[in-house]
C-alpha cells in the first residue's frame, strides 16, 4: 500500500516486517525526518514506524483542508455513500490482515481484532446509509401571522474541515466512526492517529482512498500533544471529534475554544447484578466482557455491585469464569486475554490490585503480571474509595462490590466523576425504569455488562465522559449546520 512499505520483508502485516507508515498531506504520502518506533507489547520487537509531522507539514496540511473542502461538499450524498459501501468490502476482503496487524501493534486478540473489523464494515455501512437521508424540511412558517406569504426551508450543510484524534484501543473502529460520518456529511476531514497504532490507521486510510475517496477528503499526520494541539487551534478546523481520556480531552476543549466538538471520554463503568438476575449467566457475561481486549475499553466492566444475597455465589462464578480464560499469543487464534497497550499500563494496574488488597480486598484470581500482560484480574469487596474503584481502571481489572438496596445501589453508582454507560441484570422491569431515569449515565444495557454497543445507536455520555454521541447519524449532526432559505412573497400555503 502506498501509505505503508515493508522496511524487511515482503508483507506489510506479518513475519519480521516492520511497517513504515506516512503521513497523508495534500493527497501524497510523505516521509519525515523525526520518525516514532512502535514495539509490540506482546512481540517486543519494532513492528511499525510513524513518520511525525513538525509544524510546518500540519500547516500545509490545514492550507490544502482550506482549499479541498469545496470540492468535497460539492459530492453528491449518493456518491459519498457509494465510496463508503465500496470501503466496506474491501474491509471485509482485508479483515484477516487487519486483525493481525492489531495484534501486533497493540497485542489485541486476532479474534478480537476480527470483531472489531466486522464492526468497521458495519461503520461504514450505515454511515452510507445516513448519507443518503441527509436532507432539510419546509417550514410551518405561516402558522404565525408574520410568516403568512413567505416560505422557508433548511438544508444540512458541511461544517468544512473536521479533525478526528482517534484512541489506540479500538484504532480501526473508531476512526471508522470519525472519518465516514465526516465524509457522509461532505466534510473534508484531517486525521490524528493514536501513537500505540499508526500503521493500522494508515492502512485503513488507505482502504478508503482504495475504494474512491478523493485524496481533498483526508489526510492525516502523525504526532502527540503538540501535533493534536496544533489541529484544535487552528481557525481553518470547523469541529473537532476526539476520543480518549478525561484529562486530555479537556485540553482538546481548551485548544479548540468555541468549535463543534464531540468528545468520547472516559469511564469506570458499573454493572449491577440484582437478586433475581441469572447468577451463573450474569458471571460469564462479566467475565468475557470485562477482559477482551485486555478490559482497555471506556465501558469495559469495572465495578460489579451485586445484592449482597448472592454475591458469593458471583464471586466463584465470575472467578470460575476468569479462570477460564486463555491468556497468551494474541496471534493464537484460541487465545481470550493478550496483553496490554505496554508494561507501564500493566503495571499501573498491578499497582492498584495490590492497594486494594493492602487495604483488606481479596484478589480471588490474577493480580501478577508479565510484562504487558497483566493476568485477568478480579478483586473481591475492595475498599469503596481505592483507586481501583474510583479511577477508569482501563485494564483487565474487575472489582466486585456488594450492596443491600436498589436506592442504595443507584447513589453508589452515581457516585463516579464518569457517566458513559451501565448494566442491569434483573428481572423486573419497574427497576429497568427506574435505573434508566436516576442512573447519570448516557446508556443502560439491561441483562448485560456496560460493555455492549451497536454502532448505530447513540453511544456518550455525561459528567467526565463526554461531550455528543459517537453513531454515524448522530455525529453527522454535529458535523452539519442547518441552512436556512426565506422566500419572501412566495408562499406554499395561504396568503391571508
Amino acid at each position: 500500500m502506498p501509505g505503508m512499505t515493508a522496511a524487511t520483508g515482503p508483507s506489510t502485516g506479518g513475519g519480521s516486517a516492520v511497517v513504515d507508515a506516512r503521513c497523508l498531506i495534500a493527497g501524497q504520502w510523505r516521509t519525515s525526518t523525526n520518525r516514532a518506533e512502535r514495539i509490540g507489547p506482546h512481540a517486543r520487537r519494532l513492528v511499525s514506524v510513524a513518520h511525525v509531522a513538525d509544524s510546518a507539514m500540519v500547516d500545509e496540511a490545514l492550507v490544502y483542508a482550506a482549499q479541498a473542502r469545496a470540492s468535497v461538499e460539492r459530492l453528491s450524498p449518493a456518491a459519498r455513500a457509494d465510496v463508503l459501501e465500496r470501503a466496506a468490502d474491501l474491509v471485509d476482503r482485508q479483515r484477516d490482515e487487519f486483525a493481525r496487524l492489531l495484534a501486533l501493534e497493540l497485542g489485541k486478540p486476532v479474534k478480537d481484532g476480527r470483531g472489531e473489523m466486522v464492526r468497521v464494515t458495519d461503520t461504514f455501512r450505515v454511515s452510507a446509509a445516513e448519507a443518503r437521508r441527509i436532507g432539510g424540511e419546509v417550514l410551518p412558517t405561516a402558522g404565525w401571522q408574520r410568516g403568512v406569504g413567505t416560505t422557508a426551508m433548511t438544508y444540512r450543510a458541511p461544517v468544512g474541515v473536521v479533525v478526528a484524534i482517534t484512541p489506540f484501543n479500538a484504532p480501526a473502529n473508531l476512526l471508522a466512526h470519525k472519518l465516514a460520518a465526516s465524509f457522509a456529511a461532505g466534510n473534508t476531514t484531517i486525521v490524528k492517529p493514536p501513537p500505540q497504532a499508526p500503521a493500522v490507521s494508515v492502512r485503513l486510510v488507505q482502504v478508503l482512498l482504495d475504494a474512491g475517496m478523493p485524496p481533498e477528503a483526508v489526510q492525516l499526520v502523525h504526532g502527540g500533544a503538540e501535533v493534536g494541539s496544533r489541529l484544535c487551534e487552528s481557525s481553518v478546523v470547523s469541529a473537532v471529534s476526539f476520543t480518549g481520556g478525561a484529562a486530555t480531552g479537556a485540553a482538546v476543549a481548551r485548544a479548540a475554544g468555541p468549535k463543534r466538538l464531540v468528545l468520547e471520554l472516559g469511564g469506570n463503568a458499573a454493572t449491577i447484578v440484582c437478586e433475581d438476575a441469572d447468577i451463573e449467566a450474569a458471571a460469564a457475561m462479566a467475565a468475557a466482557t470485562g477482559f477482551s481486549n485486555s478490559g482497555q475499553s471506556c465501558i469495559s466492566v469495572q465495578r460489579v455491585y451485586v445484592h449482597t444475597s448472592v454475591i458469593d455465589r458471583f464471586t466463584d462464578a465470575l472467578t470460575s469464569a476468569v479462570r477460564g480464560l486463555r491468556v497468551g499469543d494474541p496471534l493464537d487464534d484460541a487465545t481470550d486475554v493478550g496483553s496490554m497497550v505496554d508494561d507501564e499500563a500493566a503495571s499501573r494496574l498491578e499497582r492498584w490490585v495490590k492497594e486494594a488488597e493492602a487495604g483488606g480486598a481479596t484478589v480471588t484470581c490474577g493480580g501478577t503480571r508479565d510484562g504487558a500482560i497483566l493476568a485477568p484480574t478480579v478483586v473481591s469487596e475492595p475498599d469503596p474509595a481505592s483507586t481501583v474503584v474510583v479511577e477508569e481502571a482501563f485494564g483487565a481489572v474487575v472489582v466486585v462490590l456488594r450492596y443491600d438496596s436498589f436506592d442504595e445501589v443507584v447513589e453508589l453508582c452515581n457516585q463516579s466523576r464518569y457517566g458513559l454507560q451501565a448494566g442491569l441484570f434483573t428481572q423486573n422491569i419497574a427497576r429497568v425504569f427506574d435505573a434508566w431515569r436516576r442512573l447519570e449515565v448516557g446508556g443502560l444495557v439491561v441483562n448485560g455488562t456496560s460493555n455492549f454497543r451497536l454502532d448505530h445507536v447513540p453511544f456518550g455520555g455525561v459528567k467526565d465522559s463526554g461531550i455528543g454521541r459517537e453513531s454515524p447519524r448522530w455525529m453527522i449532526d454535529d458535523y452539519t449546520v442547518t441552512k436556512t432559505l426565506l422566500l419572501r412573497g412566495m408562499s406554499i400555503w395561504g396568503t391571508r
